[in-house]
């Protein structure tokens, strides 16, 4: 935005459009116009209304548009480094669903679902493939155990193409945080494997689709329905009864006690919006990125709307 250009404080398609902007640009992700009216959360939006409204903020200098990109910041390195960021997770998506499968045959392992920036179409040099993973009610941190023991002894600890940062079972597919980043984050999931589980997140959480109500959801055409081998089989059958229980139990307590040592510089709120830890559900972000990602989101979008507004819409 220029200095001499007013902050804007009606409710219209140019505040719709300036919040999404404010988002991505967190990132600094640059959309094209369709994006814009995908990522838009004003239901009562049209596309051609979007559009317009896009080209009068290019015109009267409040965006900027470079080729088919459009960004608040006048930083047309932007969309060099979201294209290169793009190709490079064209490469790395067959890599990614090949680890998924993969994952997909572990003990008690019902879903898995792409997570992060590459669920977004974007992979920088150093990103790591994320993974959301649904299990068996019960067995949540048995499997996150033997998943996290391969990582550490097969792979020598590489989160490149395997972190496993995010478990939930499938009585536990709700996610309680309901905030646009949690929203953007549920989704754009891709998922890999476990069609029906898939299905059954997002019938779970359609508040995250009526918060984004131009976005479709992902297609499972080619989404593998959760299935069974003779070793996947052999092992859930071993350890399906008090064993089991008890084995995981204990590798709850034993993560936890662990992670409370490890990032005991966390007060006792923020270690468990980061680190959740319940049976039902594990969560592994210690960089708090959420907090980190909201908090900045709130500083782009002052650039527009004075703090003494009531609301951005």
């Amino acid at each position: 935005m220029t200095d001499s250009s007013p902050p804007i404080t009606e409710c219209s398609a140019a505040c719709a459009i300036l919040q999404t902007l404010a988002y991505f640009e967190v990132f600094s992700y640059p959309l094209t116009r369709e994006e814009v009216w995908v990522f838009g959360q004003d239901p009562d939006l049209e596309a051609s209304t979007v559009f317009d409204a896009l080209q009068t903020l290019v015109d009267q200098g409040i965006i900027f548009q470079f080729g088919p990109f459009f960004q608040t910041q006048n930083q047309e390195n932007w969309v060099q480094q979201r294209l290169d960021c793009n190709r490079r997770a064209d490469e790395i998506l067959p890599i990614a669903q090949q680890k998924a499968q993969f994952i997909g045959q572990f003990p008690f392992v019902r879903g898995v679902f792409i997570s992060g920036s590459l669920s977004k179409h974007y992979m920088r040099p150093d990103s790591d493939v994320d993974f959301f993973i649904v299990t068996e009610p019960g067995r949540l941190w048995l499997a996150r155990t033997l998943l996290v023991l391969y990582k550490k002894i097969f792979l020598l600890n590489s989160h490149k193409y395997f972190c496993v940062n995010y478990f939930v079972d499938t009585k536990h597919l709700e996610i309680a945080e309901k905030n646009l980043f949690t929203a953007t984050e549920s989704i754009t999931l891709l998922p890999m494997w476990g069609q029906e589980w898939y299905e059954a997140f997002c019938r779970t959480n359609a508040w995250a689709w009526q918060q984004f109500p131009h976005f479709a959801r992902r297609s499972t055409q080619n989404t593998p329905r959760h299935s069974s081998g003779f070793f996947k089989k052999t092992l859930e059958k071993l350890f399906s009864g008090a064993l089991g229980n008890w084995l995981d139990q204990k590798a709850l307590q034993l993560t936890v006690k662990f992670w409370k040592k490890k990032f005991s510089h966390m007060d006792s709120s923020t270690f468990d919006l980061a680190l959740k830890s319940r049976r039902g559900i594990s969560k592994h972000h210690p960089l708090h990125f959420q907090q980190k990602v909201l908090k900045q989101y709130e500083e782009n979008l002052s650039t527009f709307f004075p703090p003494e507004t009531e609301s951005y819409c």
